[in-house]
């Protein structure tokens, strides 16, 4: 199934229910949008996409509006971005807070980076590829002088990305005061973290049924 018209237009005002077969209706503030289902590679699961950098413009803007709505509510002082769909929401997060930049993370070593800035990362589109997440030292500045950090990703499922952030921020003896995503992704990520994790909506693991898929217990 091609994902192409998934993530450009709202969808009606009216629920969808299981057995579903190609797509799961989410609430984004005062509209609808429909995620594409994603077969996981045992088979025998499958959860709801978002792919945030080929939203349209109007959807974009919509989930940034709203995530940005929760970020004001936290007042952070520094917002610090996820690679590589965060990225593009953290600076919009944070120039919506009234801050002039964030610390965005990196999977992409320069030559300066220190391996002790970094940490392990996978996630559950890449199970199989672990990379490692960096912090520029040369932003280490930045993070001692905050007291409300914000990370700031697309997606958390499993929390694994999450961790690592969390790993990079304390060797940098940092630590966050929330997490912040448009979707949350199952309950896998749930009992991980000592601070709040706050999305603009959830999905569940979707499990196979006659019919098609059922949100799995």
């Amino acid at each position: 199934m091609s994902t192409l018209p998934f993530w450009q237009h709202f969808a009606p005002e009216e629920d969808l229910s299981a057995p579903y077969t190609d797509r799961f209706r989410v609430r984004i503030g005062p509209h609808r949008l429909d995620l594409p289902l994603r077969v996981l590679p045992d088979g025998q699961q499958a959860v709801s996409s978002l792919l945030v950098n080929q939203a349209s413009f109007t959807v974009m803007d919509a989930l940034s509006d709203n995530l940005s709505e929760i970020a004001r509510s936290l007042m952070p002082d520094l917002v610090v971005g996820m690679p590589t769909l965060g990225l593009g929401l953290a600076a919009t997060v944070a120039k919506a807070c009234g801050l002039e930049r964030y610390v965005p993370l990196s999977t992409s070593r320069k030559f300066w980076y220190d391996d002790s800035l970094s940490a392990p990362l996978s996630s559950i589109t890449s199970p199989d590829k672990t990379k490692r997440l960096y912090l520029d030292p040369n932003l280490l500045p930045l993070l001692r002088c905050a007291k409300r950090i914000v990370i700031v990703d697309d997606v958390v499922s499993t929390g694994f990305s999450l961790e690592a952030a969390v790993k990079v921020l304390g060797k940098a003896d940092a630590s966050p005061y929330a997490a912040l995503c448009v979707m949350t992704q199952s309950q896998r990520w749930q009992g991980k973290f000592s601070f709040p994790v706050m999305s603009c909506f959830s999905s569940p693991l979707f499990e196979p049924c006659d019919g098609g898929w059922v949100e799995q217990d």
